[in-house]
């Protein structure tokens, strides 16, 4: 018995020596027993070793953007880190120095608004040790943690494509992975990241798979069938291929118990459930799963039938709080919304009351939004949650002229839950929380929840759509309502790190988290920063944090809330850090990953950076590691098309070039003040044909998707054949200039216009 006890103090050490798990733990807590870096010495961190991964876009040549957002895993003296392209690295932890490579060789040409990967997950068995590697073509990969070759006895020698029946009925549908599966003994667990922009799509159903074969064990349906728990908060059919109501953030595990804890998002579409009738189960749900067979154990829904984009978007942090004296396992859930929910581990019940409160109704037609929605009556909400236009930014008088601008017409004045109308209206949180995919960290000791939130305002408003388009409307989202500087448009803070007491539902600090250089060298206070990323708490007491788009990195003190240090990075570190003891030296690692770009700043990278407490020998610059780009990424060139494009014939024959004399507004009027340009009327064609008694259902030649917002009018200063070819000399039409994203980019970037994604599209980001 004595060894048995030796043999477990001995793993416990090593293990908190490492980092197994994206969020240090299972449950999530990053959270580390290590205190060589403390409040005493953390001034003296310096950076020791840079890895340059080289995967990054900055969207000039591929179809998206980058976001380096990855947690690297540190396991038996191997440090593994994943690359924004879906590169596999170990690296020597001490140096940096790369031991191998394993290249999924992922499809650059993938269109995807961002490239990235969260991390990797890890699984063992003895000498039997894998890294399961998942990527946004839906690939799940099981390499060997020695040597980085596939495990030929998983899937189809190494792979299992995850797309294969979740997203058959709709082969061009988004489906694939950003963050890491969980592992729960031996069962891999995956979510996967949907469209929510299309009413129906790819299943988001999470599923279990046989960690050692690759084979489906179970499969839970995220949007219940019929005769399922939940099928009745759907009306009618509404729950068929619906899509979203997915887990593309991460999961967190309780291997005691066997289960795993899902942030489930909204159904999609994101703003409108009018053809979603109901309180529409598991959508922005904690749900608890039997990690063996997928049964459910509890849910708790955190949006009632969401209009707002406010799903669940970070891991639930298991904890263990103190109630009357007792201590409880529980799950924290931060949310966009400001909330953290505190639910009982075992049955999902809140351990703080929450109520049900009135929210106004919807008054889009066919809209029946849900009365009431949950607030929690402890913890405080930890974000902005409405703004008044007393609180209009101040910062600089270029600031506030430029954000009057952005409102004119609009309603400033808002609640959390108001609804989003026709009119364009300002919506706090944003779509962007609140809290994001960083979530909390959890101090065990002092059973704190630290918590990183920004304060960041959408501005929204929903656009009838054409008959016979998906939905009758979607959301016009006119981007963050923040300047062309960045600074958003009300009084700071703009971003804030919260310390929470679990057991009291009180807040023990807030601290403001970032600043504008420019605006504190004008002597503006701190004003905290829009953030995206998470902390790191450590036994040091020390809080861990990137995030900020201002490219630094800092060390909070975990009491108090002081910031005791602070470096710049290469770019912006929008990820979560990671800390571990080198094997070889003994010496305590802070490690994080610095990529910029993302949604929130033009400088892009991918850059690994290590930080240590200096020691004799040490170079006086951090030793640069770079990896090789592989020879196969070419350049992405965009989709092509076959061109020209014929259509169906038209119902009479009609030349262009016959009436090539007649200008083109003649017939199509609403090209110089309108969306649409229009065909004419019968009573037009009249004054010329007589013979003509009624008008024609026209076949269009160019066509946009109705989730694509094009304006004639906004392109009048254009000529026509820029976008329809040489029309006045064709007398039967057909397709002959591209209408495709990657022409338009084009264009759009040769006239020197916004190429921001909100210009054409339903993001509402």
């Amino acid at each position: 018995m004595r060894i048995l006890g030796w043999l477990l103090m001995v793993a416990a050490v090593l293990t908190a020596q490492e980092w197994r798990y994206w969020g240090g733990d299972a449950g999530g807590s990053k959270y580390s027993a290590l205190a060589q870096i403390d409040r005493s010495n953390v001034r003296r961190l310096k950076p020791v070793w840079i890895f340059d991964t080289g995967d990054f876009s900055d969207g000039t040549t591929l179809p998206g953007r980058s976001a380096f957002e990855t947690t690297p895993l540190m396991v038996d003296g191997v440090l593994y880190v994943s690359t924004s392209f879906h590169r596999l690295f170990a690296l020597n932890p001490e140096t940096g120095r790369i031991l191998w490579e394993f290249d999924p060789k992922f499809d650059r040409s993938t269109r995807v608004t961002l490239y990235q990967s969260r991390g990797v997950a890890y699984w063992s068995h003895g000498q039997d040790k894998r890294i399961l590697l998942a990527d946004q073509q839906a690939r799940l990969f099981s390499v060997n943690a020695r040597t980085g070759k596939l495990d030929p006895g998983f899937g189809d020698e190494g792979v299992v494509n995850l797309r294969k029946g979740m997203a058959d009925r709709f082969p061009g549908g988004s489906y694939g992975l950003t963050s890491p599966a969980a592992v729960c003994r031996d069962t891999v667990i995956t979510g996967a990241w949907v469209s929510d922009g299309e009413p129906l799509g790819p299943s988001g159903d999470v599923r279990g798979f046989d960690v050692r074969t690759g084979r489906e064990l179970w499969r839970f349906h995220t949007v219940p069938h019929p005769g399922e728990f939940g099928a009745d908060t759907w009306k009618g059919d509404s729950w068929k291929d619906r899509g979203g109501t997915n887990v593309w953030s991460l999961m967190s595990v309780d291997e005691k118990r066997g289960m795993v804890f899902l942030p489930l998002t909204s159904p999609s579409t994101d703003f409108y459930g009018g053809d979603r009738v109901g309180a529409n189960l598991f959508g922005d749900s904690v749900v608890a799963l039997d990690c063996a067979t997928g049964e459910r154990r509890w849910h708790f829904q955190t949006v009632h039938h969401n209009l707002w984009d406010y799903d669940l978007p970070s891991q639930p942090v298991l904890v263990t709080v103190d109630r009357e004296g007792k201590r409880v396992d529980a799950v924290a859930q931060a949310t966009k919304t400001g909330f953290v929910f505190v639910l009982d581990r075992e049955t999902g019940k809140p351990l703080f009351p929450i109520e049900e409160r009135a929210v106004p109704a919807s008054p889009i037609p066919g809209e029946q939004s849900w009365p009431t929605q949950p607030y929690p009556t402890a913890p405080p909400p930890f974000a902005r949650q409405g703004m008044l236009r007393s609180e209009l930014t101040t910062v600089t008088p270029e600031s506030r002229a430029e954000c009057l601008a952005m409102i004119a017409g609009a309603k400033l004045e808002t609640r959390m839950f108001d609804p989003i109308t026709e009119q364009p209206s300002v919506m706090f949180p944003g779509t962007n929380g609140g809290s994001n995919w960083g979530g909390g960290s959890f101090d065990p000791a002092t059973r704190t929840l630290y918590v990183n939130s920004m304060d960041v305002a959408s501005l929204l408003k929903l656009v009838k759509r054409p008959e016979g388009s998906l939905v009758p409307y979607r959301n016009q989202g006119f981007g963050r309502f923040w300047d062309s500087n960045g600074y958003p448009c009300q009084q700071p803070p703009w971003g804030t790190l919260t310390a929470i007491d679990l057991d009291r539902g009180t807040f023990r600090w807030q601290a403001r988290l970032g600043e504008f250089d420019e605006l504190t060298a004008r002597g503006v206070e701190k004003t905290g920063a829009p953030n995206l990323g998470g902390s790191m708490v450590t036994a040091g007491g020390l809080v861990f944090i990137g995030a900020t788009n201002d490219g630094k990195f800092r060390a909070f003190d975990k009491d108090t809330g002081a910031e005791l240090w602070m470096t710049r990075l290469p770019a912006s570190a929008h990820a979560t850090p990671m800390t571990y003891i080198g094997p070889k030296s003994g010496r305590q690692f802070v490690v994080v990953a610095a990529g910029g770009g993302n949604k929130y700043n033009k400088a892009f990278a991918g850059k690994l950076v290590a930080f240590a407490i200096p020691r004799k020998g040490d170079a006086e610059e951090p030793a640069l590691v770079t990896a090789d780009r592989p020879k196969f990424r070419g350049d992405y060139a965009g989709s092509r098309e076959t061109l020209p494009a014929t259509v169906a014939p038209q119902p009479v024959a009609f030349s262009h070039k016959t009436h090539a004399a007649t200008q083109c507004l003649a017939c199509h009027a609403g090209a110089a003040t309108q969306p649409r340009a229009g065909f004419p009327t019968a009573s037009q064609c009249v004054q010329c044909h007589t013979d003509m008694n009624r008008a024609f259902d026209w076949v269009r030649v160019y066509k946009v998707r109705d989730f694509v917002y094009f304006s004639h009018a906004r392109h009048a200063g254009a000529a026509c054949a820029q976008c329809h070819g040489p029309v006045a000399s064709r007398d039967v039409l057909a397709k002959e200039v591209s209408t495709g994203m990657a022409a338009c980019l084009a264009c759009h970037r040769a006239a020197k216009a916004s190429t921001a994604c909100n210009v054409c599209h339903d993001l509402g980001q």
